[in-house]
């Protein structure tokens, strides 16, 4: 199971991060240590003071397939969910001032919680998606799908191109502007269309 991640996917994020807008997806991954399950707690990291939360919508892939046009995508993948892209933002900026990659502050254990998912039929437009992420109650992002800079089934065929996507593979989308640290003892709940899907406590 591959957990695919695409970073600078709206507009606004981009800025308040201060990165140029890019001219292909970014992507990245994460193994699959990774990955939180719905129910475990995020524990924070003795490697970094700046632990930021990322909420993002989640697709799930139903179907096995390399090179897919992006008109067949949306046959690739049945459900979504939520998930949070944790980042050492400080250890990202180190890495970032030398030209190196981002796993180290992307891909450490548990910074992929991901939500249960749901059929993809009971939403009737996947490209007007609300989804949202609150902190101690306080709501600190909120996206739509349709701000994407590359949709759901773009990004799907731009990944098939480099990677065979198999059965049960992750993709994450992007996250909207709001980005913020996180600390010990905070409380966060990831919503789409205002049902809460995802929650966790930061230890």
């Amino acid at each position: 199971m591959k957990i695919i991640c695409v970073g600078r996917n709206y507009a606004e994020h981009i800025q308040e991060l201060n990165n140029e807008r890019p001219d292909a997806p970014v992507i990245f991954m994460k193994p699959d240590t990774a990955l939180l399950r719905p129910g475990e707690d995020f524990y924070y990291p003795e490697f970094s003071e700046d632990i930021h939360h990322e909420v993002e919508v989640v697709v799930k892939i139903s179907k096995m397939g390399k090179y897919i046009e992006e008109k067949f995508a949306h046959k690739y993948y049945d459900e979504v969910g939520i998930g949070i892209d944790f980042t050492a933002r400080d250890v990202q900026a180190k890495l970032k001032a030398k030209g190196l990659p981002w796993e180290l502050a992307k891909a450490f254990n548990g910074s992929a919680p991901v939500s249960n998912f749901v059929a993809k039929a009971d939403f009737p437009d996947l490209q007007n998606l609300n989804f949202s992420l609150q902190v101690n109650g306080e709501t600190r992002q909120e996206g739509n799908t349709s701000m994407m800079l590359y949709p759901i089934d773009y990004l799907i065929s731009f990944v098939s191109q480099y990677f065979t996507l198999k059965v049960g593979d992750l993709i994450f989308t992007g996250t909207p502007k709001g980005v913020a640290a996180v600390q010990a003892g905070d409380h966060l709940t990831a919503s789409i269309e205002g049902k809460p899907m995802l929650e966790l406590d930061v230890k």
